[in-house]
């Protein structure tokens, strides 16, 4: 596997394929790579002619300086990974690669940018939106593959494809899980094994939802029991659950238009704040 840091060699590579007219599979990470990325590698390499992987921990995008300084950061093990499952290029920028200047350009992504993860982190998704808009630029993929861990970011992606008009078509790859249920995220690195168990029960509670909705329970009444449950927890903090139409990721009444209704969690345990979801028809 080649690994570029420029955004010229990166640009001279593509520009080849395209000269011989091969796909171009995109996946964008930020690093401390599991299984979970490796399945989207996975995927792009079933769909397209060449994979290219990026790795670039977004500054923009985090509204704590705190959680920028310690997410993980494993590049020699990431790159292990990756020619493990023999992903074609790396692209592994440096901040100063990829933002030259002081970054001043700011990408509107309406409403849906301002609901769940937009509330409880303001501005994220303004940082998500300049630099997916920056690295699809750089790497003019066909297609590119996201996880549904991240329900919210996939839609925004796609509303920013929909509305930039990247000529890009969007992948959603389902979430892979510890043998617990916990989603697999870089985050989980920070995690004790007594904080791992503890943390299955944000799956568990995505269960027991849909469960209760599959059976015409009150959203109300399902949004008091999965409260409930987690108050029983010293160490596991509710942040949010949310019952949510993927169409503007609002929290609805009601279930109506079942396809696109998701249950959408945040939890945080030993300061490490978990997301995860399940739409109501798997």
């Amino acid at each position: 596997m080649k690994v570029f840091q420029t955004i010229v060699q990166i640009r001279e590579k593509v520009q080849s394929f395209r000269a011989q007219g091969r796909t171009i599979g995109f996946v964008p990470t930020m690093g401390a790579l599991h299984q979970g990325h490796l399945a989207l590698v996975q995927s792009s390499k079933q769909n397209c002619d060449i994979t290219i992987a990026s790795i670039f921990v977004n500054p923009t995008q985090f509204n704590n300086p705190e959680d920028l300084e310690n997410y993980p950061r494993t590049s020699s093990s990431d790159i292990e990974k990756l020619e493990g499952v023999s992903c074609d290029f790396l692209f592994m920028p440096s901040k100063e690669e990829m933002y030259p200047h002081e970054n001043s350009i700011k990408i509107q992504l309406g409403s849906i940018a301002n609901q769940l993860e937009g509330k409880f982190r303001p501005g994220h998704f303004d940082g998500v939106g300049v630099v997916v808009s920056k690295l699809f630029n750089i790497v003019q993929p066909d297609q590119a593959f996201f996880g549904q861990k991240d329900l919210q970011q996939f839609f925004i992606i796609k509303k920013l494809i929909d509305e930039v008009n990247f000529p890009i078509t969007l992948n959603m790859v389902p979430t892979v899980r510890e043998a617990n249920g916990l989603a697999m995220s870089s985050r989980n690195l920070r995690l004790n094994s007594d904080q791992t168990e503890d943390a299955s029960l944000i799956y568990k509670s995505l269960l027991k939802a849909q469960k209760m909705l599959l059976s015409h329970t009150p959203i109300l009444e399902v949004k008091a029991k999965i409260e409930e449950l987690f108050s029983t927890q010293r160490c596991l903090e509710l942040e949010y659950f949310e019952v949510i139409n993927t169409d503007n990721f609002e929290s609805v009444n009601d279930v109506v238009e079942k396809e696109k209704i998701a249950m959408c969690i945040a939890a945080e345990i030993g300061r490490v704040r978990l997301i995860d979801n399940l739409m109501l028809i798997s």
